[in-house]
Protein backbone atom coordinates (compact mmCIF):
# COMPACT_ATOMS: atom_id res chain seq x y z
CA UNK A 1 0.00 0.00 0.00
CA UNK A 2 2.53 2.92 0.94
CA UNK A 3 4.35 1.49 -1.95
CA UNK A 4 1.73 2.82 -3.88
CA UNK A 5 1.46 5.76 -2.68
CA UNK A 6 4.81 6.25 -2.95
CA UNK A 7 4.84 6.16 -6.69
CA UNK A 8 1.79 7.89 -6.88
CA UNK A 9 3.72 11.09 -5.17
CA UNK A 10 6.72 10.06 -7.22
CA UNK A 11 5.41 11.23 -10.28
CA UNK A 12 3.02 13.78 -9.01
CA UNK A 13 5.68 15.77 -7.14
CA UNK A 14 8.30 15.23 -10.13
CA UNK A 15 5.84 16.20 -13.09
CA UNK A 16 3.89 18.29 -11.59
CA UNK A 17 6.90 20.77 -10.40
CA UNK A 18 7.98 20.64 -13.61
CA UNK A 19 4.96 21.54 -15.06
CA UNK A 20 4.13 24.21 -12.53
CA UNK A 21 7.58 25.40 -12.98
CA UNK A 22 6.58 25.93 -17.38
CA UNK A 23 7.91 22.94 -18.49
CA UNK A 24 6.18 21.41 -21.14
CA UNK A 25 5.28 18.17 -21.02
CA UNK A 26 5.00 17.46 -24.69
CA UNK A 27 8.79 17.40 -25.30
CA UNK A 28 8.55 14.36 -22.74
CA UNK A 29 5.88 12.86 -24.25
CA UNK A 30 6.72 12.62 -27.70
CA UNK A 31 10.56 11.32 -26.61
CA UNK A 32 9.02 9.01 -23.92
CA UNK A 33 8.20 5.83 -26.59
CA UNK A 34 11.64 5.92 -28.03
CA UNK A 35 13.91 6.66 -25.28
CA UNK A 36 11.54 3.95 -23.45
CA UNK A 37 12.43 1.51 -25.64
CA UNK A 38 16.23 2.16 -25.51
CA UNK A 39 16.73 2.59 -22.04
CA UNK A 40 14.12 -0.20 -21.01
CA UNK A 41 14.95 -2.14 -23.69
CA UNK A 42 19.12 -2.23 -23.16
CA UNK A 43 18.08 -2.64 -19.17
CA UNK A 44 15.92 -5.63 -19.77
CA UNK A 45 18.40 -7.16 -22.04
CA UNK A 46 21.08 -6.64 -19.21
CA UNK A 47 19.35 -8.23 -17.04
CA UNK A 48 18.51 -11.61 -18.98
CA UNK A 49 22.16 -11.45 -19.44
CA UNK A 50 23.56 -11.25 -16.34
CA UNK A 51 21.02 -13.63 -14.63
CA UNK A 52 20.26 -17.35 -14.49
CA UNK A 53 16.67 -18.34 -15.20
CA UNK A 54 15.70 -19.23 -11.82
CA UNK A 55 16.89 -15.88 -10.65
CA UNK A 56 14.35 -14.43 -13.27
CA UNK A 57 11.89 -16.43 -12.37
CA UNK A 58 12.19 -15.33 -8.83
CA UNK A 59 12.51 -11.61 -9.20
CA UNK A 60 8.95 -12.20 -11.31
CA UNK A 61 7.28 -13.58 -8.55
CA UNK A 62 8.74 -11.66 -6.25
CA UNK A 63 6.63 -8.64 -7.44
CA UNK A 64 3.90 -9.40 -5.60
CA UNK A 65 5.93 -9.36 -1.91
CA UNK A 66 7.48 -5.44 -2.72
CA UNK A 67 3.69 -4.56 -2.95
CA UNK A 68 2.27 -7.10 -0.39
CA UNK A 69 4.58 -6.92 2.19
CA UNK A 70 5.65 -9.86 4.51
CA UNK A 71 5.09 -13.18 3.75
CA UNK A 72 5.13 -14.46 7.30
CA UNK A 73 2.21 -12.90 9.94
CA UNK A 74 1.89 -12.69 13.38
CA UNK A 75 -0.19 -16.33 13.45
CA UNK A 76 2.22 -17.17 11.09
CA UNK A 77 5.20 -17.46 13.67
CA UNK A 78 2.74 -18.89 16.39
CA UNK A 79 2.28 -21.75 14.31
CA UNK A 80 5.94 -22.43 13.67
CA UNK A 81 6.51 -22.41 17.19
CA UNK A 82 3.18 -24.52 18.09
CA UNK A 83 4.74 -27.26 15.42
CA UNK A 84 7.94 -26.88 16.95
CA UNK A 85 6.77 -27.13 20.38
CA UNK A 86 4.86 -30.49 19.75
CA UNK A 87 8.03 -31.80 17.75
CA UNK A 88 10.09 -31.64 20.16
CA UNK A 89 8.02 -32.80 23.16
CA UNK A 90 7.36 -35.85 21.39
CA UNK A 91 11.10 -36.36 21.08
CA UNK A 92 11.65 -35.78 24.46
CA UNK A 93 8.43 -37.38 25.90
CA UNK A 94 8.24 -41.10 23.81
CA UNK A 95 11.64 -40.38 22.14
CA UNK A 96 12.96 -40.89 18.50
CA UNK A 97 11.02 -43.76 17.54
CA UNK A 98 8.06 -42.03 17.70
CA UNK A 99 9.18 -38.89 15.62
CA UNK A 100 10.73 -40.65 13.29
CA UNK A 101 7.57 -40.91 11.11
CA UNK A 102 6.43 -37.24 11.21
CA UNK A 103 10.27 -36.39 9.83
CA UNK A 104 10.01 -39.35 7.20
CA UNK A 105 6.94 -38.71 5.45
CA UNK A 106 6.16 -34.79 6.99
CA UNK A 107 2.94 -34.79 4.43
CA UNK A 108 1.31 -37.66 6.15
CA UNK A 109 1.95 -36.47 8.95
CA UNK A 110 -0.66 -35.54 11.49
CA UNK A 111 1.27 -33.24 13.35
CA UNK A 112 2.65 -31.16 9.81
CA UNK A 113 -0.64 -31.53 8.71
CA UNK A 114 -2.49 -29.36 11.43
CA UNK A 115 0.33 -26.80 9.78
CA UNK A 116 -0.16 -26.35 6.48
CA UNK A 117 1.52 -22.96 5.29
CA UNK A 118 4.00 -24.49 6.90
CA UNK A 119 4.07 -27.47 5.56
CA UNK A 120 3.70 -25.74 2.05
CA UNK A 121 7.03 -23.62 2.55
CA UNK A 122 9.66 -27.15 1.28
CA UNK A 123 12.95 -25.44 2.94
CA UNK A 124 10.85 -24.91 6.19
CA UNK A 125 9.83 -28.45 6.40
CA UNK A 126 13.37 -30.27 5.11
CA UNK A 127 15.03 -27.47 7.37
CA UNK A 128 12.96 -29.54 10.75
CA UNK A 129 12.98 -32.59 9.54
CA UNK A 130 16.30 -32.81 8.37
CA UNK A 131 17.67 -31.77 11.40
CA UNK A 132 15.75 -33.99 13.75
CA UNK A 133 16.83 -36.12 11.15
CA UNK A 134 20.34 -35.54 12.55
CA UNK A 135 19.27 -35.55 16.19
CA UNK A 136 18.11 -39.40 15.51
CA UNK A 137 21.21 -40.43 14.17
CA UNK A 138 23.10 -39.59 17.47
CA UNK A 139 24.66 -36.33 16.28
CA UNK A 140 23.67 -34.09 19.59
CA UNK A 141 26.29 -31.90 19.66
CA UNK A 142 24.37 -28.49 19.96
CA UNK A 143 27.24 -26.55 18.41
CA UNK A 144 27.90 -28.84 15.44
CA UNK A 145 23.89 -28.62 15.07
CA UNK A 146 24.12 -24.97 15.41
CA UNK A 147 27.04 -24.67 12.81
CA UNK A 148 25.11 -26.97 9.80
CA UNK A 149 22.07 -24.73 10.31
CA UNK A 150 23.82 -21.92 10.07
CA UNK A 151 25.72 -22.89 6.59
CA UNK A 152 22.27 -24.04 5.67
CA UNK A 153 20.55 -21.25 6.40
CA UNK A 154 23.70 -18.52 4.52
CA UNK A 155 22.62 -20.73 1.42
CA UNK A 156 19.32 -20.29 1.41
CA UNK A 157 19.36 -16.30 2.34
CA UNK A 158 22.20 -16.16 -0.26
CA UNK A 159 19.99 -17.73 -3.09
CA UNK A 160 16.87 -15.74 -1.73
CA UNK A 161 18.32 -12.44 -2.41
CA UNK A 162 19.20 -12.90 -5.85
CA UNK A 163 16.34 -10.97 -7.26
CA UNK A 164 16.66 -8.11 -5.13
CA UNK A 165 20.40 -8.43 -6.55
CA UNK A 166 19.56 -8.56 -10.19
CA UNK A 167 17.21 -5.50 -9.36
CA UNK A 168 19.55 -3.45 -7.59
CA UNK A 169 22.04 -4.18 -11.19
CA UNK A 170 19.40 -2.68 -12.97
CA UNK A 171 18.69 0.45 -11.17
CA UNK A 172 22.78 0.83 -10.85
CA UNK A 173 22.65 0.23 -14.96
CA UNK A 174 19.42 2.41 -15.62
CA UNK A 175 21.57 6.21 -15.42
CA UNK A 176 24.49 4.83 -17.95
CA UNK A 177 21.69 3.78 -20.30
CA UNK A 178 19.59 6.68 -19.95
CA UNK A 179 23.40 8.70 -20.87
CA UNK A 180 23.66 6.59 -23.92
CA UNK A 181 19.85 7.28 -25.12
CA UNK A 182 21.03 10.71 -24.89
CA UNK A 183 24.08 10.95 -26.80
CA UNK A 184 22.33 8.61 -29.32
CA UNK A 185 19.84 11.82 -29.63
CA UNK A 186 22.80 14.21 -29.74
CA UNK A 187 24.21 12.48 -32.63
CA UNK A 188 20.64 12.71 -34.33
CA UNK A 189 20.87 16.06 -33.34
CA UNK A 190 24.10 16.73 -35.13
CA UNK A 191 23.34 15.28 -38.27
CA UNK A 192 20.57 17.65 -38.22
CA UNK A 193 22.31 20.85 -38.04
CA UNK A 194 21.40 22.85 -40.54
CA UNK A 195 17.95 22.69 -39.10
CA UNK A 196 17.09 25.95 -37.67
CA UNK A 197 16.51 26.86 -34.25
CA UNK A 198 13.60 25.50 -32.87
CA UNK A 199 14.12 22.29 -34.40
CA UNK A 200 17.33 21.35 -32.89
CA UNK A 201 16.14 23.18 -29.79
CA UNK A 202 13.14 20.59 -29.84
CA UNK A 203 15.95 17.74 -30.38
CA UNK A 204 18.10 18.83 -27.98
CA UNK A 205 15.38 18.46 -25.41
CA UNK A 206 14.08 14.88 -26.83
CA UNK A 207 17.75 13.64 -25.72
CA UNK A 208 18.11 14.54 -22.54
CA UNK A 209 14.80 13.19 -22.14
CA UNK A 210 17.00 10.27 -21.80
CA UNK A 211 19.54 10.93 -19.41
CA UNK A 212 16.33 12.34 -17.24
CA UNK A 213 14.80 9.04 -17.74
CA UNK A 214 17.27 7.02 -16.70
CA UNK A 215 18.32 8.55 -12.98
CA UNK A 216 14.76 9.32 -12.36
CA UNK A 217 13.85 5.93 -13.08
CA UNK A 218 16.97 4.10 -11.45
CA UNK A 219 16.67 6.47 -8.13
CA UNK A 220 12.77 7.16 -7.86
CA UNK A 221 11.64 3.73 -8.92
CA UNK A 222 13.60 0.31 -9.89
CA UNK A 223 16.13 1.27 -6.83
CA UNK A 224 13.36 1.66 -3.95
CA UNK A 225 12.03 -1.15 -4.79
CA UNK A 226 15.02 -3.24 -4.83
CA UNK A 227 15.47 -2.18 -1.62
CA UNK A 228 12.11 -3.13 -0.57
CA UNK A 229 12.76 -6.52 -1.69
CA UNK A 230 15.25 -6.71 -0.22
CA UNK A 231 13.79 -5.79 3.47
CA UNK A 232 11.10 -8.18 2.97
CA UNK A 233 13.30 -10.90 2.28
CA UNK A 234 15.81 -10.07 5.35
CA UNK A 235 12.52 -10.14 7.57
CA UNK A 236 11.34 -13.06 6.37
CA UNK A 237 14.53 -14.87 6.76
CA UNK A 238 14.14 -15.02 10.72
CA UNK A 239 11.52 -17.16 9.99
CA UNK A 240 13.87 -20.08 9.42
CA UNK A 241 15.80 -18.85 11.92
CA UNK A 242 13.14 -19.43 14.73
CA UNK A 243 13.87 -22.91 13.72
CA UNK A 244 17.63 -23.00 14.20
CA UNK A 245 16.72 -21.00 17.63
CA UNK A 246 14.32 -23.66 18.99
CA UNK A 247 15.79 -27.12 17.90
CA UNK A 248 19.19 -25.67 19.17
CA UNK A 249 17.91 -24.37 22.59
CA UNK A 250 16.32 -28.56 22.39
CA UNK A 251 19.73 -30.10 22.20
CA UNK A 252 20.92 -28.27 25.21
CA UNK A 253 18.40 -29.77 26.87
CA UNK A 254 15.53 -27.17 27.79
CA UNK A 255 11.95 -27.91 28.26
CA UNK A 256 10.02 -27.81 25.06
CA UNK A 257 8.59 -24.77 26.49
CA UNK A 258 11.58 -22.76 27.42
CA UNK A 259 12.84 -23.70 23.81
CA UNK A 260 9.93 -22.20 22.01
CA UNK A 261 10.32 -18.98 24.39
CA UNK A 262 13.74 -18.61 22.62
CA UNK A 263 12.59 -18.87 19.58
CA UNK A 264 9.64 -16.50 20.30
CA UNK A 265 12.13 -13.49 20.58
CA UNK A 266 13.63 -13.81 17.60
CA UNK A 267 10.11 -12.97 15.62
CA UNK A 268 10.84 -9.81 14.69
CA UNK A 269 8.36 -7.40 16.92
CA UNK A 270 5.85 -6.08 14.58
CA UNK A 271 4.79 -10.13 14.52
CA UNK A 272 5.84 -11.53 17.89
CA UNK A 273 3.51 -12.75 19.90
CA UNK A 274 3.04 -11.87 23.54
CA UNK A 275 4.38 -14.46 26.07
CA UNK A 276 0.51 -15.21 27.07
CA UNK A 277 -0.56 -15.07 23.68
CA UNK A 278 2.14 -18.19 22.56
CA UNK A 279 0.90 -19.68 25.94
CA UNK A 280 -2.40 -19.57 24.76
CA UNK A 281 -1.07 -21.43 21.33
CA UNK A 282 0.53 -23.88 23.01
CA UNK A 283 -2.28 -24.78 25.60
CA UNK A 284 -4.37 -25.56 22.36
CA UNK A 285 -1.76 -27.09 20.40
CA UNK A 286 -3.00 -31.00 19.93
CA UNK A 287 -1.22 -33.07 21.61
CA UNK A 288 -2.90 -35.80 20.66
CA UNK A 289 -1.85 -36.12 17.57
CA UNK A 290 1.71 -36.83 18.23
Amino acid sequence: MFQIIGIVLLFGMVFGGYTIAGGKMGVILHSLPYEMMMIGGAAIAALVMSNSAATLKGLVGSFGRMFGGNKWKKQDYKDLLSLLFQLTKTMKSKGVIALESHIEKPAESAIFQKYPKVLKDHFATDFICDTLRMMTMNLEDPHQIEDVMEKQLEKHHHEALGPAHALQNMADALPALGIVAAVLGVIKTMAAITEPPEILGGMIGGALVGTFLGVFLAYGLVGPLAARLKEVIDSDSSYYKIIQSVLVAHLHGNAAQISVEIGRGDIPSSAQPSFLEMEESLANAPMDAA
